[in-house]
């Protein structure tokens, strides 16, 4: 074996984990029971000891294709070879009782489309990210394999040996009409169950699909990327922790910004900046549930961490908790030798200012459409309100968390500009107690001071942090928050020098976009990382909203857009960065990106739609 690309894998899931599945049907990453437990299988962090449940039909010159079963979440693995066709159907239930037992288990059937096929399966698992050793017992019905107070069994008709390695293996041959199912779940019993009936396999695939399409019935976007878009909203589901309400940046760890770098990090977990701009992309596409969970959840859970006059916490646990110490896994190599691998995440520690406003424009948006907000978040809203109002001149580690500085950063000041404004309409709205004095005129100050010490004359072009000359790509946010209008001479000024070329010192390689410039690095980490797919969408927002002033704007949005969808890979998915030959680099698939390109798939189709 050897790795796949990033690019290569799907995923699966139930709202409480995913698995990701890469084209060969290799599922290499795997974490039970939830987001952020302990991996299962491993695979895409080390090839040799991370773990792998693989079914895949045996042939040199096999081809695969993969795709969703249409509008929802089922995937599917083909394999194409000389002598047959079979695919691979992957999925977790949904819409079952969530004390049913079939509703956290991965459910995999391979069937013979045409001809005749010889199958090979070899599961393999690697407990607690391969820290723990297990048992493996093969039985009439499977196998199971245990560790510690962890017991999981895989059901299956096959016939399994042990592969001396503690996982099992097996080889079957499908003809056409024929298939196999396979479950893997917790079991409490001391042999694998019987394997379902394939009617009873079947009942449950078809009500699955079933759940996926009732949910996506609910999507009110209608426009010209219609499939992009519902893509995304699934994706963004998959990452929604439905127990709680909480909402995850990515569901994996230290999948490398630069091959073979330290840029590696945990990202399964709710910052609440990417869950804040999350609760927006839901609320564009009528998806209110969700996002009057996400605000349960910052009521129920993130809340207990507040503190009156102290920072609130960058990141939580899908639990709540604030407490996420970064560990390396020594023992793991890394994707393709990127090391270190990190569980937990420092960054959880950082002064990060700016997510008082994507937290409370979220509120605004989710009293305007969800539901009014109560008093006793008011309370505690305004509260915060009032620490802004004495805390936004101080530096923070900004939206990309740098580990090495403080800085005044722009972005961060911007946002703490939308906090307070969405703070005093929310008030007017609602006829609000608080001292709307204080709040409207820092909420001034702030802005007088953006525009006098964020603009740098010399680049025309308002830069990362005061006193900066580097460009970001974060400040193409400023017209999409309502900071200031985007036909504003200042604003033109900013957008047409990020849309230069890296070597004309702009951030801008074919549609795609840098955070920040690459050299020198500012971050203070080695290596030259990939353009940010997030950034590249905000871009396209940000000339969509100015094309109000120059129409040929439109047309030029229009084509990076098309562009930048281009970059996403044969399923429709993203992970955060896009690498120098296309390839797909960061964590997989990210919140981040899914839910900037329904923000501007959205405003570009309401703009193109006026001009019809």
């Amino acid at each position: 074996m050897s790795y796949q690309p990033i690019e290569n894998y799907g995923i699966i899931g139930n709202m409480r984990t995913v698995a990701l599945v890469g084209m060969n049907g290799s599922i290499d990453w795997y974490c039970y029971p939830h987001f952020d437990s302990p991996s299962i299988f491993g695979a895409i962090l080390d090839d040799e000891k991370g773990g792998r449940f693989q079914i895949s039909a045996d042939g040199d010159d096999a081809r695969h294709k993969q795709f969703y079963w249409p509008s929802t979440n089922v995937l599917v693995t083909r394999f194409l070879l000389k002598d047959g066709i079979v695919e691979l159907e992957d999925f977790m239930p949904a819409g079952l009782p969530s004390d049913s037992p079939e509703y956290h288990h991965v459910y995999r059937r391979v069937r013979c489309v045409r001809g005749a096929v010889r199958i090979s399966v070899a599961c393999r698992p690697a407990f607690d990210y391969g820290r723990q050793t297990h048992q493996t017992q093969i039985g009439a019905n499977g196998a199971i394999f245990k560790s510690g107070a962890l017991t999981l069994a895989l059901s299956t008709a096959v016939p399994l040996r042990d592969d001396g390695r503690g996982g099992v293996s097996g080889e079957f041959v499908l003809t056409e009409g024929q298939s196999q199912v396979f479950i893997l779940g917790e079991s409490d019993e001391g042999a694998a169950p019987s394997p379902p009936s394939e009617k009873d396999a079947e009942q449950l695939l078809r009500g699955t699909v079933k759940f996926w399409h009732d949910w996506l019935s609910a999507c009110t976007y209608h426009g010209r990327w219609r499939e992009y878009v519902h893509r995304s909203a699934l994706a963004l589901k998959l990452l929604t922790f439905e127990p709680t309400g909480a909402i995850i940046a990515a569901p994996t760890t230290s999948l490398p910004e630069v091959l073979g770098g330290v840029r590696n990090w945990d990202y399964r977990y709710t910052w609440m900046r990417d869950a804040a701009f999350t609760v927006y992309a839901f609320l564009r596409l009528g998806f209110r549930d969700e996002a009057a969970a996400f605000l349960g959840w910052i009521e129920n859970y993130a809340s207990k961490h507040a503190r009156r006059n102290a920072p609130s916490p960058v990141m939580y646990t899908i639990n709540g908790d604030n407490q996420l110490p970064e560990q390396t896994l020594d023992h793991w190599e890394g994707y393709r030798g990127s090391r270190p691998v990190r569980i937990g995440n420092a960054a959880a520690l950082q002064f990060q200012e700016d997510i008082y406003g994507e937290l409370m424009d979220a509120l605004y948006l989710s009293n305007k459409y969800v539901s009014p907000t109560s008093y006793d978040l008011w309370v505690k809203v305004r509260g915060r309100l009032d620490w802004i109002c004495e805390t936004w001149q101080l530096p923070d580690a900004g939206i990309w968390e740098m580990r090495n500085r403080q800085e005044h950063f722009v972005f961060s000041k911007v946002m703490n500009w939308v906090a307070l404004d969405r703070g005093i309409r929310l008030a007017d709205k609602r006829a609000l107690p608080g001292d709307r004095t204080k709040w409207l005129r820092e909420r001034d100050r702030i802005y007088e001071e953006v525009m006098s010490k964020g603009w740098n004359e010399k680049r025309k072009s308002f830069t990362q942090f005061y006193g900066s000359d580097d460009l970001d790509a974060s400040l193409l946010i400023m017209p999409l928050v309502f900071f200031m209008a985007p036909t504003d001479p200042r604003m033109l000024s900013t957008i047409d020098a990020i849309l230069k070329s890296p070597r004309d010192g702009g951030l801008v390689t074919d549609s795609l976009v840098r955070r920040y410039p690459p050299q020198p690095r500012i971050d203070g980490l080695p290596g030259e990382e990939g353009t940010f797919n997030m950034c590249s969408f905000w871009l396209v927002e940000a000339l969509t909203r100015a094309s109000l002033a120059d129409p040929e704007k439109l047309d030029q949005a229009r084509l990076l857009f098309e562009r930048v969808l281009g970059y996403a890979n044969h399923l429709g998915l993203y992970a955060e960065q896009t690498g120098p030959q296309g390839e797909a680099l960061g964590n997989f698939p990210q919140a981040f990106t899914h839910l900037a390109l329904i923000s501007a798939a959205f405003n570009l189709d309401r703009m193109l739609g006026s001009q019809v």
